[in-house]
This record gives C-alpha cells, sequence and structure tokens, in this order.
C-alpha cells in the first residue's frame, strides 16, 4: 500500500479522490450522486453536509461569530475571516507562474490565469459571446431579457449592474471620491480619473493608425477615425441629417425643437450652442 492510501485510507470509487475520514468520503459522494439531507427549516434550501446547513443558518439568524482582532470586521464564516486578516497582513499567498502577480484569494488568481490563457469558459447560450468570468456572463444575459434589478431610490432609473447604480447614485449625491493628486480636482468614477492625470503627464495612449494622432482616451481616437473613413453614425429621425459625433446631433436637433439652453446671464438672450453665447458674451464684456 503506498504512502498517500496509508494516509487517506478511503477513496472515492468514482474519482479516485482520498479522504482521511470516512465521514468526510460519504459527504463528497453526495457531489456526484446530488444526495442534499441538510435542508434549512427558514427557506427550504437543501446542503449536502451540516456544516453547509450551520453556515447557511447564519444568514437568517444573522450571528458572525468570527471577528477580526484588528479592526472588529465580523463574519459569518471562519474561511472568510482567514481571507479578510490578509488585507491586514499583506499576506498573498497564490501566485502566478507566468507573471509572477500574486493575490490573497485563489478564486482571484484562477481568473488571472485567464488573461495568460484566453480561455474564457462562460458563454451565452443566446448569442453565443463568452466571459472568462461568470459574473459578467450574468450582467451580459440582462441585455437580451431586458432585465435591470438595480434600482435607484430617488429617480427611479434602473440598471442592469450594481457597479452602474453605484457611479449614478453620485449625480444626486455630489460625491467625487476619485481626487487628483496634482491639482485636487476630484471625479465620481476612477476612469475619469486616470483620464485626467493624462492632462498632467502629457500621455496619449491612444494612436491612430492613418496619420499617428495620439490622444488621451480612447472615445476621442474613436470618434478621430470617422474624420479617415467618412463614418456618420448619428442621424436625424426628423430631417436625415448625419454627423459623426453624437453631441452634434444633439445640437442639430434644437434646430427642430426650438430649445436654447444656453442662456445669458446679462441680457436674457438664449441660444442652442454654447460656442454662439460666448461669441455673444464679448458684447457685453468688450472682448475681440
Amino acid at each position: 500500500m503506498n504512502k498517500h492510501m496509508k494516509e487517506k485510507p478511503h477513496s472515492c470509487k468514482v474519482c479516485g479522490c482520498f479522504f482521511t475520514e470516512k465521514s468526510k468520503l460519504v459527504s463528497h459522494m453526495r457531489t456526484h450522486t446530488g444526495k442534499k439531507l441538510h435542508s434549512c427549516k427558514v427557506c427550504g434550501y437543501v446542503f449536502t453536509t451540516k456544516s453547509k446547513l450551520v453556515s447557511h443558518m447564519r444568514i437568517h439568524t444573522g450571528e458572525k461569530p468570527y471577528s477580526c482582532e484588528v479592526c472588529g470586521y465580523s463574519f459569518t464564516e471562519k474561511s472568510k475571516l482567514v481571507k479578510h486578516m490578509r488585507t491586514h497582513t499583506g499576506v498573498k499567498p497564490y501566485s502566478c507562474k507566468v507573471c509572477g502577480y500574486s493575490f490573497t484569494e485563489n478564486s482571484n488568481l484562477v481568473r488571472h490565469m485567464r488573461t495568460h490563457t484566453r480561455e474564457k469558459p462562460h458563454s451565452c447560450e443566446v448569442c453565443g459571446y463568452s466571459f472568462t468570468e461568470k459574473s459578467k456572463l450574468v450582467s451580459h444575459m440582462r441585455t437580451h431579457t431586458g432585465e435591470k434589478p438595480y434600482s435607484c431610490n430617488v429617480c427611479e432609473y434602473s440598471f442592469t449592474e450594481k457597479s452602474n447604480l453605484v457611479r449614478h447614485m453620485r449625480t444626486h449625491t455630489g460625491e467625487k471620491p476619485h481626487s487628483c493628486e496634482v491639482c485636487g480636482y476630484s471625479f465620481t468614477e476612477k476612469p475619469k480619473l486616470v483620464s485626467h492625470m493624462r492632462t498632467h503627464t502629457g500621455e496619449t495612449p491612444y494612436s491612430c493608425n492613418v496619420c499617428e494622432y495620439s490622444f488621451t482616451e480612447k472615445s476621442n481616437l474613436v470618434r478621430h477615425i470617422r474624420t479617415h473613413t467618412g463614418e456618420k453614425p448619428h442621424s436625424c429621425e426628423v430631417c436625415g441629417y448625419s454627423c459623426s459625433q453624437k453631441t452634434t446631433l444633439v445640437t442639430h436637433m434644437r434646430t427642430h425643437t426650438g430649445e436654447k439652453p444656453h442662456s445669458c446671464e446679462v441680457c436674457g438672450y438664449s441660444c442652442s450652442r454654447k460656442a454662439s453665447l460666448i461669441k455673444h458674451m464679448r458684447t457685453h464684456t468688450g472682448e475681440n
């Protein structure tokens, strides 16, 4: 008998996995049979092991018996406390063998590895689009179902993802948590801060492959490319006028609606374009 079988004498006849105790083998077998013996009396959810049921019951009772000695944060499961402690100790035991990047959780390493392997195991049954993470597939499916489970309690606007709701709420609260360390300017979203920082560093990472003009943001490059391709994807539903930028279409639509949102604070003159207001203001300031 080999050393492995001596230390773990109980083996699974289905997959060959070994266990130190017979009780662990019995629990493991349920992953093959699908048998779930332990039921929650509150919601009816069933589990393969009693320990999983005990952990689940804490969702109903609110009990969090595992507390962090550093910050006092508490958890329903010991494994979650172990993971949390790494935020204090800085321990990252799971390392990528390709690039050396390390993680606090194995699940994060698994997801990271897909950036090297290009594996996308989660596929949409409707359109075939595939994703590296299941959560991204779940969000994607809502583009087909139209489901928007995250609603704003101020204006009732709803979103497919919680992160979009969080960003939207800042339009109501005025919160701008992302600040520039150079000039102090703050933003509602981190990507906007990243783009802003390029005004200080001079970095323009998005380059045109036709004329080599470069930009701080990808969206600006996309709009620029249209000057080469002649593409005008934004069309007026009233007269058929088309343009390369959405902002140009918005301004054009005012010729039909008569809307003049830009007003002079001195004399009340209003116009459809901001540029026209700036020009008008010079009649008051005397600026050429």
